[in-house]
């Protein structure tokens, strides 16, 4: 990754809440709602991941049931992967999205236990088609440290609204992690499988 973020901040990234939504709202309906989504993500993140008197494994289900509940993951996981993703075998893509997942939850999960007041307050939000919305905030960090920007795309899905791809400071991280995803393939020349073996080493160190 480019530069380091802070932790906590990665792990907002992956949590979201539900928001329902009118089957087709107006650009200014859409706007407000899809902030009221970004400020729920906060809320809800913090109320059930920050918690002190939950353990690792708590925290780990509530964290696996957040993301899957509220990203895209399957479509999340395909653009992650790129053209691989049309090469895979279906035995390969399952696999990867088993993988895949297990790796975001052991990452991020944990970083919750470590929530020191961080804040996100969320701004303006862009209605770019009835599918693109692009939500503007700051996360806020304790002992005077400089506001990190964070741009949240947003789209509806069967009547609510779902997390596609967050920008950090400008930088797409879904478009990172596919860069990240490109090069591991690359450099083993052993294909698809040698990702997914990647994954396993990477979920082992992390267990």
């Amino acid at each position: 990754m480019p530069r380091q973020f802070p932790k906590f901040l990665m792990a907002v990234i992956i949590v979201a809440a539900v928001v329902c939504v009118p089957r087709s709202p107006d650009a200014g309906e859409a706007a407000v709602e899809a902030k009221a989504f970004i400020e729920e993500l906060a809320d809800r993140a913090v109320r059930s991941l920050a918690a002190p008197n939950i353990n690792k494994v708590e925290r780990r289900k509530r964290f696996r049931e957040l993301m899957l509940e509220t990203f895209a993951f399957n479509r999340i996981a395909a653009w992650v992967l790129g053209r691989y993703w049309r090469r895979a075998s279906d035995t390969e893509k399952q696999e990867y999205l088993a993988l895949f997942e297990d790796m975001l939850v052991t990452i991020y999960a944990d970083r919750f236990a470590k929530y020191s007041g961080e804040a996100l307050k969320v701004g303006r939000s862009e209605v770019r088609s009835q599918t693109d919305i692009l939500v503007h905030s700051k996360i806020v960090r304790q002992n005077g440290l400089k506001p990190v920007d964070v741009a949240w795309r947003v789209s509806p899905k069967d009547g609510n609204y779902k997390i596609v791809d967050v920008m950090v400071e400008g930088l797409s991280m879904g478009l990172t992690q596919q860069r990240e995803f490109s090069s591991v393939i690359r450099k083993n020349g052993r294909g698809i499988q040698g990702l997914l073996d990647e994954l396993k080493k990477r979920l082992a160190a992390n267990s």
